[in-house]
């Protein structure tokens, strides 16, 4: 069954952090491998991040565009139980600092279906490309914090993320009055970006001051 296998911290400690960050890693991904493509690569001196595993390296089975059956029900609430989880045990060791929640691909989806429960008040989302999880026909939560800022990107031919469903997510977020930035960058390999390692840079060096994020990055 999908879940948290393990967490993964780095950064300062986060009693120390002006700014917490969970990121959330793909299919078949590891934090390791999120660390080396990006969170090696921030600027940003004050924020603390922790990567959760996934067991089996999948939070869950199917594709996001699948329309979701109890299995996928099932191992979904799953990984949003230890994700939640994750989120909650590291807020406790900093009360106050601002949270964004980020991931990439199938991470990207699971954060933005976490975001949809609105079970923690977050500072910021962070979805490199991604979509929500499930077609629009289906019955999903839709609680999602307004106002809440929210980075969504995708690639005008991703194998994983169909501009469709990235269109139905921003159409979803838009309904739900979100704080939203979208990208879609053409012929882009399945991979982030120097645009969406500038953006998430920014974001947390815009929090760790206490201010507003602006979710600016140069295409």
């Amino acid at each position: 069954m999908p879940g948290v296998a393990d967490i993964l911290s780095f950064g300062v400690a986060p009693a120390r952090a002006k700014v917490l960050c969970v990121f959330v890693h793909g299919r078949n991904q590891s934090p390791e491998e999120m660390e080396a493509a990006v969170i090696r690569r921030l600027s940003a001196s004050d924020a603390a991040f922790v990567l959760p595993r996934a067991e089996g390296k999948s939070w869950y089975t199917a594709r996001a565009i699948d329309p979701l059956t109890a299995a996928t029900r099932g191992e979904l609430s799953a990984s949003l139980s230890g994700l939640a989880t994750a989120i909650s045990d590291l807020r406790a060791k900093a009360p106050g600092a601002p949270l964004v929640l980020a991931g990439f691909s199938q991470g990207a989806c699971l954060s933005l279906e976490h975001a949809f429960t609105g079970t923690h008040t977050l500072a910021a989302v962070a979805a490199f490309t991604g979509c929500r999880v499930g077609v629009p026909g289906d019955d999903r939560q839709s609680r999602l914090q307004r106002g809440l800022p929210v980075y969504l990107s995708g690639g005008s031919a991703d194998p994983w993320i169909p501009l469709q469903a990235f269109a139905d997510t921003v159409t979803e977020l838009g309904h739900a009055e979100a704080d939203l930035r979208c990208d879609v960058f053409p012929a882009r390999p399945h991979e982030v970006s120097a645009t969406e390692i500038a953006l998430i840079d920014n974001l947390l060096t815009d929090l760790s001051a206490r201010r507003s994020p602006r979710m600016e990055a140069p295409r």
